[in-house]
């Protein structure tokens, strides 16, 4: 098992090509099993850990942020091993607290980055967040006031990048042109949903965050299980709930398509979707979210495969996208 490390984007800072998202920290996973799942990710090389300031809903919002911090706390080099991603923009609502002002909606106002910032340091046990990333696009707060408190934060050393994330193309191209116009450095990532069976930003977010040299971060790379042997867990009946087997009858065909190939290249489905991926270099680091150690070894296996052409194609036929870059899609 080999992991790489890639620049973020073009910018200098160089992070695993297997970025560990924690979402299921504190809801499927326990803390216990959260800490081994971490130590085991530095152990394989992963050097990028992604959470958000609302993860850990089996508790509270922030649940997971605190289970980091506690791992953080433990020493060891931890903080300065690890590049260390959150988001900023949903209600964080913690139970012995008072409702906060401006805390009900979604939004992206200083107020909210300034204090949502604070709060995620205190869980976190830590003193800076490497990569603070808006969780969503907010287009009824100004820019001004946007960019405004994320350098006041920069300049305070609590954040060192800034990244977005479900951001459209023109979103990206927007912020990247106010971020210059004030001599900032601007967005160094987009965090988006891409997978083979969804392949729509490849119309005009890819060709934003190759512009604008964005680290491309695919949040759900195994489309929600859907990539990862679902045939073979349906109709096995390990997978019960009524959404998935929707899914998974909607696209049948496609799916037996898909594991028949990935059985004839000797890899589970989840590797094949992954290495799909990283074979896109604009793509800097699927995020994964294990919820055991073995589905995190399995994660780093897909970073060693390597996908000839003629496979490439294969799965374009199987998977289309949408037809290239627009408007090439769409128009003469």
């Amino acid at each position: 098992m080999a992991v790489q490390h890639r620049r973020l984007g073009n910018h200098g800072v160089l992070v695993s090509n297997i970025c560990l998202g924690t979402m299921n920290f504190g809801w499927h996973t326990s803390e216990e099993d959260s800490f081994k799942i971490m130590d085991r990710a530095l152990e394989l090389g992963i050097n990028f850990f992604d959470t958000a300031d609302v993860y850990g809903w089996s508790e509270e919002h922030g649940f997971t942020e605190e289970i980091i911090g506690r791992w953080l706390g433990q020493g060891g080099g931890r903080r300065d091993a690890i590049v260390l991603a959150t988001k900023v923009y949903s209600p964080v609502k913690r139970k012995a607290h008072l409702p906060e002002v401006n805390s009900d909606g979604t939004s992206l106002s200083a107020y909210k980055i300034r204090k949502h910032c604070e709060g995620s340091l205190r869980r976190l046990q830590t003193d800076w967040i490497d990569l603070y990333q808006m969780h969503h696009i907010d287009r009824e707060c100004p820019w001004d006031e946007a960019w405004q408190s994320f350098d006041t934060l920069i300049k305070q050393g609590k954040v060192v990048y800034v990244g977005s994330s479900n951001f459209a193309g023109w979103d990206i191209a927007t912020a990247c042109q106010e971020a210059e116009k004030r001599g900032f450095v601007g967005l160094v990532s987009e965090q988006s949903h891409y997978h083979l069976d969804n392949r729509t930003i490849e119309l005009e977010v890819v060709p934003a965050c190759r512009h604008y040299g964005l680290g491309l971060i695919p949040w759900s790379p195994l489309g929600g299980g859907l990539l990862g042997g679902a045939l073979e867990k349906h109709d096995a009946g390990r997978r019960k709930d009524e959404e998935f087997a929707e899914r998974v009858e909607e696209k049948r065909a496609q799916l037996e398509r898909y594991e028949a190939l990935c059985r004839e290249l000797g890899h589970p489905p989840g590797e094949i979707a992954l290495a799909w991926l990283l074979h896109n270099p604009i793509v800097t680091a699927p995020i994964i979210g294990p919820r055991t150690i073995e589905q995190l070894e399995s994660a780093v296996r897909a970073a060693s495969i390597d996908l000839d052409q003629e496979t490439l194609d294969t799965l374009d036929e199987i998977f289309p996208g949408p037809g290239g870059e627009a408007p090439k899609p769409y128009a003469w």
